[in-house]
């Protein structure tokens, strides 16, 4: 590859330099805007400063922070001064932090928005040098210099900075849904190959002269939000980039980008959809959708409420997406396609093309993007070869030889099926199959996306090794949980739940079929450690917060029973 990310970036600065390129909100409804001159301008600056402390060429810089704009610029402050980064989830515990520092000898921090710093500079190392985001908490801006004091008084670098293309330019810890994190090696050459093609992919659903929007809001610690909105913008340059400022303004933040091209994941899609339903009935709006004129109308009433009436294209990925959900969106009129990738292709994989026959449909992943080669293993799986793949797991030999074929594949831990096109369906990750007492395995996956179908369920666990029959745990959606002290609705609820056992287990095989729908009396969070920074579920976890309750479940001989 001859051009790299930072190709791009200078390119940018030399031509955009009075663009607007970052909308930052900073509370209150205020917002910051910064060109793409500032923003090259200030990494400089700190890439400068970066270099004063006295760093080998290659050391690690972590930042740890929510999405905001000074998460770019340090990146690029990091690039540019000829450092790797380490991204950490801003919600990790202090003895993650501690250990990702740690493993990834780390050698300084960027301290950024963040919403319990006191409880997690514990696993900053005493004496590790720290910078404060100008919208970190107090008490870090109160221990730590600060970006813009740092970048008012240093000189910034000049001319035009390379970085090889087998330079390690960041590594990815894994949000640790298993296990302890490990740390994903990507080269300069890998990530800007990724971001180029995810450039290329928005700019042809897009269109090349259209407004280009888009909100940043998923973890940029994250490869799916690293390569789809910061590399893929970083690259194409004329993308304005929105960020969000709170949970609570989300939805207006959203409005106030109006993104053309969105991406989310499997819970949130689900969360929008239950908030409109806990603002007009399923049954209601299904009616109103089906009359002409009018139902396009309400259609793009709902989209505009959500802020996404201006989308062009929306996808979603890091965890399958039920079926019937999607086919809700497309209904109102959003243009939602799923995709397929991993941290080690710097999610790069697959993606729904839906404007081509074929290479579209509810329920499958989509076609492999361009460059990207794709098999199935004897066992049924996925292993992918591509330009964007990783180099291997930090510090761990063993594990990145185990994780390639002999021919260079890398194995994704993922079942699947293709068609002749190319089309994927993933059917399951290997190391969640289970066997019951009936000696068949269960893939948890569609039987999850089948309870996720329901509108009153927010999220759920399909389990049952080795009992008599696979079981799920179901948490209710959030507008139904406060009206679940009322026994009217608590036993409506339970009814509605007692259908949905009934239908799932007669559109499964017999092996599959549900003993019981057991009812969690809280919803799963990241805080409690039972989903992780992504929102995907922590199996084992929540497996291990139940295990006691399991046989009592059992012995119960309930369909629908509460935790």
């Amino acid at each position: 590859m001859s051009r790299l990310i930072l190709d791009h970036v200078l390119d940018h600065e030399a031509n955009r330099a009075g663009q607007v390129f970052f909308t930052q909100p900073t509370g209150g409804g205020n917002v910051v805007d910064y060109t793409w001159g500032q923003v090259v301008g200030e990494a400089r600056r700190m890439a400068a400063h970066l270099q004063s402390l006295g760093l080998p060429r290659g050391a690690r810089v972590a930042i740890l922070s929510k999405n905001c704009a000074h998460f770019i610029m340090a990146e690029l402050a990091i690039w540019l001064g000829g450092y790797t980064t380490v991204a950490i989830f801003p919600t990790e515990t202090a003895e993650t932090i501690q250990y990702v520092l740690g493993h990834s000898e780390s050698s300084a921090l960027f301290v950024g928005k963040l919403d319990t710093w006191p409880a997690q500079q514990p696993g900053v190392p005493k004496g590790m040098p720290c910078i404060a985001f100008p919208l970190a908490p107090a008490e870090a801006k109160r221990d730590f210099e600060g970006w813009d004091a740092i970048v008012a008084r240093t000189a910034p670098l000049a001319g035009r900075i390379t970085r090889g293309a087998d330079e390690l330019a960041m590594l990815i810890y894994t949000s640790g849904s298993t296990g302890t994190p490990k740390g994903v090696m990507n080269t300069f050459g890998a990530f800007s190959w990724a971001a180029a093609a995810a450039a290329d992919f928005a700019r042809q659903r897009v269109g090349a002269n259209a407004e280009r929007r888009v909100i940043s809001y998923l973890p940029l610690a994250h490869s799916f939000e690293r390569t789809w909105i910061e590399g893929a913008t970083l690259v194409e340059g004329t993308t304005q980039m929105f960020f969000a400022d709170t949970l609570a303004s989300f939805v207006e933040d959203v409005k106030r980008a109006r993104p053309t091209l969105f991406i989310s994941v499997p819970r949130l899609w689900l969360k929008f959809q239950q908030g409109v339903f806990s603002k007009m009935p399923p049954a209601k709006l299904e009616r109103l959708l089906k009359i002409p004129i009018l139902g396009r109308i309400v259609a793009k009433k709902v989209l505009a409420g959500l802020g996404l009436d201006a989308v062009i294209y929306a996808g979603s990925g890091s965890a399958p997406l039920p079926p019937e959900l999607i086919k809700w969106y497309l209904r109102l009129g959003l243009k939602l396609g799923e995709g397929y990738g991993m941290t080690e292709d710097n999610s790069v994989s697959h993606t729904s093309l839906l404007e081509v026959p074929g290479a579209a449909e509810p329920g499958w992943v989509g076609v492999p993007m361009k460059g990207v080669e794709v098999k199935l293993s004897d066992e049924g799986e996925v292993l992918i070869k591509s330009p964007g793949q990783f180099s291997g797991y930090y510090k761990q030999p063993e594990l990145t030889a185990a994780s390639f074929t002999e021919d260079g594949f890398f194995r994704t831990g993922d079942l699947g099926e293709r068609r002749p096109n190319g089309l994927l369906k993933i059917t399951g990750r290997a190391k969640e199959l289970f066997k019951t007492a009936k000696g068949k395995y269960v893939a948890p996956a569609p039987i999850e996306n089948r309870l996720l179908a329901h509108p009153l369920v927010e999220s759920c666990m399909v389990s049952g090794v080795g009992m008599s029959a696979a079981y799920a745990l179901v948490v209710p959606a959030e507008e139904m949980r406060p009206r679940l002290a009322d026994p009217a609705a608590r036993e409506q609820f339970e009814g509605e739940m007692a259908a949905l056992l009934e239908r799932v287990n007669g559109e499964v095989a017999d092996y599959e079929q549900l003993a019981m729908l057991v009812l969690a009396r809280e919803a799963w969070t990241i805080e409690s450690g039972t989903l992780t920074p992504t929102m995907k579920i922590k199996r084992s976890r929540i497996e291990a917060n139940v295990a006691p309750s399991v046989e009592g479940w059992y012995a119960a001989r309930k369909p629908v029973l509460w935790a």
